[in-house]
């Protein structure tokens, strides 16, 4: 009910670009289980919408691409940050939809890195969207939430990816995906993407009417060019 409304903002967008052939959704590791970064290159997963098949053969070319990525079902085991994507997935492409899980627990630039350039290399030439999975501040009043998810939000839109990457790592904005959107970062400038553009902003103070304590959401479209 807080990061729904702002999603939408970006899955709107998604609906006018067509039926993509695959999605990549990147998410960060809240519990702990599982490797550094952790795919899962089979199976199946399902919400009460119903069930999202994972692209086998892509997920297999990223994970052969890359030497830090491990196939770990563990990480997803308990993990919210990339299920919660999928309804909109399925409320826009049904069933058919096939996507690519990737949870990441290391988040240092090298590794976004490394990341972003095994998805590029091995979604070239096909119709693949990627998702960065991610709240911005946690728990702070609206106006000091708002303040520092400003700073991190001109980072992103800059594609200053180790900028963002110093701001979350050295706990100055808490966002717990701040590696997920570093890759999509990257992953712009080596496809050449034209600059980020936010779409929308708001807290869960805006649903709840209490700012005293709230957590921020951004929706950022990164077009390609």
């Amino acid at each position: 009910m807080y990061s729904g409304p702002v999603a939408a903002h970006s899955y709107a967008q998604l609906a006018s670009d067509g039926v993509p052939d695959s999605v990549v959704i990147l998410g960060p590791n809240h519990t702990g289980l599982g490797s550094g970064i952790s795919m899962m290159t089979k199976g199946a997963w399902e919400t009460p919408l119903g069930v999202v098949s994972i692209d086998n053969d892509l997920a297999e070319q990223i994970r052969t691409a890359s030497s830090i990525i491990d196939e770990d079902e563990a990480a997803h085991l308990s993990e919210h940050s990339i299920e919660v994507q999928l309804p909109f997935l399925q409320y826009l492409y049904g069933e058919s939809i096939r996507f690519v899980p990737i949870c990441m627990m290391m988040q240092d630039l090298k590794t976004c890195q490394e990341i972003a350039k095994s998805i590029a290399e091995r979604s070239r030439g096909k119709h693949v969207v990627v998702v960065a999975s991610s709240d911005f501040t946690h728990y702070e009043p609206g106006l000091v939430a708002a303040r520092k998810d400003k700073a991190a939000i001109s980072t992103i839109t800059e594609l200053d990816s180790q900028k963002l990457n110093e701001l979350g790592e050295a706990g100055q904005v808490t966002m717990c995906g701040y590696g997920p959107i570093t890759v999509l970062m990257e992953l712009a400038k080596l496809e050449g993407t034209a600059k980020p553009r936010l779409l929308a902003y708001h807290t869960s103070g805006d649903i709840t009417n209490d700012s005293s304590s709230v957590v921020g959401y951004a929706a950022i479209l990164f077009a390609r060019g």
